[in-house]
């Protein structure tokens, strides 16, 4: 059996309405037209049933419809019951959907049309009364919509609040997970070409350690070069990570112009890297896009150093204003060590890892496209990035 739960609000709300009924019944007792004929036991009777209806008022919250009923179709015999009337169609206009109001408005205003029928003949203070009671049902009933109606959008209002509080704190945790993959690739992209480059000189030095003492010395001295490199830029990448939210500090970015020391770079490490001429002489695109070309040459050569470091790569960087901005890198598929079957180890090893993937949202994000796969043995990455906001897409 369902237990109706009543806080103290709720209990301090029914005593009130307790009071309101025993008050109303005791200062209308003189108002109220009684016959002079009616009997002591009647008399009793009537204030028996009145001390039941105030009492009753306590049961409006489980029964509020049945109450209603019982009080208003008890009311035209006992004068006392039209306090608890009026208490209860209250709660029924106030917690009870429409239809359910109509229908006790209907049994309450039933006797209405008699009233009017018989209004020429009847007693002027009878009349009154009777035009009182039915005023009174009408106050309750339309006190009682106002009630539920400023609950309903009270209601409304606490939700739309929640709501709106939960797609804030939504749009809070998306801003920081993409806050944290945006350094999760920075870190990548950084640190992975850095310890590459270290990881080839070291593999050079411990793979031929009769080499003369000068190209020893050379390859030690690039190897500190690089390990100092990557520590510079993890500490770099460590302070923007500290620095307040929207900012990301002093730290240069790279851009366009900065392709040119990744060759060096990668050439010093024994790539064999063929690029042809680099756009010059014409004006720099978008920060957003001369960074994504950036990181995508370097993610590319980083993975042809890892996946296959013998192999050649071509480089192409071509475009200009009102035709885009298109990155080409393509290298030999290295084949697979003795015993694994055909295929290509640079796609077996990682067909398509965070890297590439991170890749593809930077060119995203500057509102272009990456494509990367094999084709005819060789390994391509190409993208293209818009160079100026009209540049459309081939």
């Amino acid at each position: 059996m369902h237990t109706l739960h009543r806080t103290r609000r709720d209990w301090a709300a029914d005593l009130g309405l307790f009071v309101f009924a025993c008050c109303f019944a005791a200062l209308t007792t003189q108002a109220v037209p009684v016959p002079a004929d009616l009997s002591p036991a009647w008399r009793a009777a009537d204030l028996l049933a009145g001390a039941l209806g105030c009492l009753s008022v306590f049961l409006r919250r489980r029964w509020p419809v049945q109450l209603a009923v019982v009080l208003l179709l008890g009311g035209a015999w006992a004068h006392y019951l039209t306090g608890p009337a009026l208490v209860a169609v209250f709660t029924v206009a106030a917690t009870r959907p429409w239809r359910v109001t109509a229908w006790v408005t209907a049994v309450a205003f039933a006797p209405l049309p008699v009233f009017l029928a018989q209004l020429p003949g009847m007693a002027e203070d009878r009349a009154g009364s009777a035009l009182t009671y039915f005023t009174l049902i009408a106050a309750a009933i339309g006190w009682g919509l106002y009630r539920r109606s400023r609950r309903q959008l009270v209601d409304s209002l606490r939700e739309r609040a929640e709501l709106a509080e939960a797609d804030a704190a939504l749009r809070a945790e998306r801003a920081q997970r993409q806050a944290r993959e945006e350094i999760a690739r920075e870190m990548h992209d950084v640190l992975g070409h850095r310890l590459s480059l270290l990881s080839v000189h070291a593999g050079a030095l411990e793979f031929n350690p009769s080499a003369p003492r000068d190209e020893i010395a050379r390859a030690a001295g690039v190897i500190r070069e690089s390990a100092h490199q990557a520590l510079q830029d993890l500490r770099e990448v460590i302070g923007v990570l500290r620095s307040p939210p929207g900012e990301f500090g002093d730290r240069p970015q790279p851009d366009l112009a900065g392709i040119a020391e990744l060759l060096a770079e990668s050439r010093a490490a024994g790539m064999r890297v063929e690029c042809g001429p680099l756009p010059a002489d014409l004006p720099a695109p978008a920060p957003a896009v001369g960074r994504a070309a950036y990181r995508i040459v370097q993610e590319a050569l980083t993975n042809a150093r890892k996946h296959a470091p013998a192999a050649p790569v071509r480089l192409s960087v071509t475009g200009g204003p009102g035709r885009g901005l298109t990155v080409e890198v393509v290298n030999p598929c290295t084949p697979p060590p003795a015993g694994t079957g055909t295929g290509t180890a640079a796609t077996v090893a990682e067909p398509g890892g965070q890297g590439l993937l991170g890749l593809g949202e930077r060119a995203r994000l500057a509102g272009g496209r990456l494509e990367y796969g094999v084709e005819s043995r060789e390994f391509r990455v190409a993208a293209w990035l818009p160079w100026g906001p009209a540049d459309p897409e081939p």
